[in-house]
C-alpha cells in the first residue's frame, strides 16, 4: 500500500492550503489513445491557453493575484534562486503570447486544467514511485534530477519537497519535476495534484479536481482510484494498494 501525506512540517507554514488529489489507474499508454481522444485533449489544451487570459489582469506577472499568493507563499521556505510556482510559469508563457504546447495526453490534460483554473497541477508516476509520497521541509541533500537536466541537484535544507524513500519528486513544493517519476507515454498509474493557498477559491479547486478525473476517465481510460481534498484536518490518503 502507498499513500500520500502532507506531514505537521507542511501545515505549520500552510494551515489553510488545500491539495487536491485524484489518482488514476489504468490509464492507457499514448499509442493506444485514440486519434479523437487524443485530438479533443489537445484542443482542451489549446482552448485552455486562451481561458488562461481571464486570470491575468496585469502585464507584469506579479501583480496578477493568482500569481501573487504563489510568490507570498514561496518566501515562507527555503527556495532555489528564481524559483517561482508551475502555475507562474505557464501563465508567464501565455502573457508572452508563447502557448503550453503538446507533450503527451496525460500531461496535457494536467496542463490545461492549470491553464483554465489559474491553480499550480503536477502528475507522477505511481509506478515510479519508493514507498510513500511525503510533503514536507526538508533536510537538505535528498537526491533529485530535473527533467531535461543532465546532472543531479539535490534539495536545500529547509526547502519544501514532496519526497519518497528515494528522494525528492518535485522540488520548491510545485516549481520542477524530477525525471525517475515524472509522466511518460506508457505510465498506467498517475497521482495529480492542484495545489491552493488561497481558503477564497476552495471551489475553483474543487471544480479543477472534478474536471481532471472526468477528463482522465473519459479521455485515457483511467478508473478513478481515488480523489480527495487534503486538508490539515485530513492529511493523508492512499494511493496504491
Amino acid at each position: 500500500m502507498k499513500r500520500f501525506v502532507a506531514e505537521d512540517s507542511f501545515w505549520e507554514l500552510f494551515p489553510d492550503a488545500r491539495i487536491g488529489v485524484v489518482v488514476a489507474h489504468g490509464m492507457k499508454p499514448a499509442s493506444q489513445v485514440s486519434e479523437e481522444d487524443a485530438k479533443a485533449i489537445r484542443l482542451a489544451l489549446a482552448e485552455a491557453n486562451k481561458a488562461a487570459d481571464q486570470h491575468l489582469t496585469s502585464n507584469t506577472i506579479s501583480e496578477n493575484q493568482v500569481v501573487r499568493v504563489w510568490r507570498d507563499a514561496y518566501q515562507k521556505f527555503k527556495t532555489k534562486k528564481g524559483a517561482r510556482s508551475s502555475v507562474e510559469n505557464i501563465l508567464k508563457r501565455v502573457l508572452k503570447g508563447n502557448p503550453v504546447g503538446s507533450i503527451n495526453p496525460s500531461v496535457d490534460v494536467y496542463n490545461a486544467v492549470s491553464l483554465k483554473h489559474a491553480l499550480p497541477v503536477g502528475g507522477e508516476d505511481i509506478d515510479a514511485m519508493q514507498g510513500d509520497i511525503r510533503l514536507r521541509i526538508t533536510e537538505g541533500g535528498d537526491a533529485f534530477r530535473a527533467l531535461g537536466d543532465e546532472e543531479d541537484a539535490p534539495t536545500l535544507e529547509g526547502e519544501l519537497c514532496y519526497m519518497d524513500d528515494a528522494g525528492a519528486i518535485c522540488r520548491c513544493w510545485n516549481w520542477r519535476d524530477g525525471q525517475r517519476t515524472a509522466l511518460t507515454d506508457d505510465s498506467e498509474k498517475a497521482f495529480l495534484i492542484i495545489e491552493s493557498v488561497d481558503p477564497e477559491r476552495a471551489d475553483d479547486l474543487q471544480a479543477a479536481i472534478d474536471e481532471m478525473a472526468n477528463m482522465v476517465q473519459d479521455k485515457l481510460g483511467a478508473i478513478i482510484f481515488a480523489k480527495e481534498v487534503i486538508t490539515k484536518d485530513s492529511p493523508e490518503m492512499v494511493i496504491d494498494e
